[in-house]
């Protein structure tokens, strides 16, 4: 425990030396109540960050609707042996909320399902970046695009085979789609890309 401010929790494992698998409502594990339905920010920044969780599909995290700035932030950054993950049905989203998500989980083979539809400055921004087993990218239904959204989100997949079928926004944002599937050697189709309002 790093430190308690109000009734958030912050926590950091640490732990190398095992292997664990993760699971509970994520609303009393970290704020204590069941009334939660956002992520605030900074919430579960670095919670696991370079720890050897191997599955945490069981970590409930579907009733919040929205994340806050920076909620997530790495949360399970350089897990090396994560395996499963927890859903993601979260619709609202702040700056860099998903930011290096799941960055260098190398053992990573399948990606949630991200349903947003509208996204902000870097929520998306290396999300999966150097997970070298995942073979197949979720389908990205978003509409309303901004900064960064995107940005380096699969750079360095090198098992990824399918992206999504389309990437359905008609007018993009500055940087969004930089570097994307960048280094994805083993991708064999792109995405449809229908937009017609194109920037720098």
């Amino acid at each position: 425990v790093e430190n308690v401010a109000g009734n958030e929790l912050k926590l950091r494992l640490t732990t190398t030396a095992k292997t664990f698998d993760v699971g509970g409502d994520v609303r009393t594990i970290v704020y204590g109540n069941t009334d939660k339905e956002s992520i605030s920010e900074n919430g579960l920044k670095y919670f696991f960050y370079d720890s050897n969780v191997v599955n945490a599909d069981k970590l409930n995290m579907s009733a919040f609707k929205s994340v806050g700035q920076e909620g997530c932030y790495n949360m399970f950054y350089d897990c090396k042996s994560l395996t499963t993950v927890p859903e993601l049905p979260a619709t609202t989203l702040s700056d860099s909320c998903y930011k290096c998500m799941f960055r260098g989980c190398t053992s990573l083979t399948q990606a949630p399902e991200l349903p947003a539809t509208t996204l902000s400055d870097n929520c998306y921004y290396e999300m999966f970046k150097g997970c070298t087993t995942l073979t197949t990218a979720p389908e990205l239904p978003a509409t309303t695009l901004a900064d960064n959204c995107y940005g380096y989100m699969f750079d360095k997949c090198t098992g990824l085979i399918t992206a999504p079928s389309i990437l359905p926004a008609t007018t993009l944002a500055s940087s969004c789609y930089r570097s994307m599937f960048g280094g994805c050697t083993s991708l064999t189709t792109a995405p449809e890309l229908p937009a017609t309002t194109l920037v720098d």
